[in-house]
């Protein structure tokens, strides 16, 4: 096996899945790699979470978000490269309501906060919008697929209803924004 380094983006440029080289600031890679901090986040959260349920649902999503970081960083949209599906929003969806039903409505707005573990689910929460935005500018300057907004929408939605499960799971109220 070879050295982790290799000496080729030491000029600020970087290699996409195809072989073109873009620079390191391009909004592809700043999109790729939002995806790659969310992962990395979504990490910490399934090591500081106990609850199985969830820890699951974390680690289901770790292995897409590979799918769509290899989706943004092939940007030909023709190679055998795996791609975010309607099926993966769907899938998404069908969670939310699931646990929507658990943690009920909610007539206020809600504080980033409760548990420490909610805490991190809401970093991870603030981090995909963060990702969602930076894929949004993308996708106005360079064709990406269509289907990865609207997962990464979805996906953010679902982390805020984790974030509230796990507090109601641990007895932890979530904290009501107060005027």
């Amino acid at each position: 096996m070879g050295k982790i380094y290799t000496r080729s983006g030491d000029k600020g440029e970087t290699s996409l899945i195809g072989g073109k080289r873009v620079l390191k600031s391009s909004l592809r890679v700043d999109a790729y790699g939002n995806i790659d901090e969310l992962n990395s986040i979504l990490g910490l959260c399934i090591a500081s979470i106990d609850d199985y349920e969830v820890k699951e649902i974390l680690k289901s999503i770790q292995n897409e978000l590979f799918i769509v970081g290899a989706d943004l960083a092939e940007p030909e949209l023709s190679s055998n490269v795996p791609r975010v599906r309607h099926d993966m929003v769907k899938r998404l969806e069908e969670i939310i309501d699931r646990y929507e039903g658990e943690v009920g409505q909610i007539n206020y707005f809600i504080l980033p906060g409760g548990s420490r573990e909610a805490s991190l689910l809401h970093i991870a929460r603030a981090v995909a919008r963060r990702a969602e935005r930076s894929i949004v500018a993308l996708s106005e300057h360079e064709q990406i697929n269509k289907d990865i907004i609207p997962y990464m929408n979805r996906l953010s939605s679902l982390l805020f209803v984790l974030a509230r499960l796990v507090n109601k799971r641990l007895g932890t109220s979530d904290v009501a924004w107060k005027s």
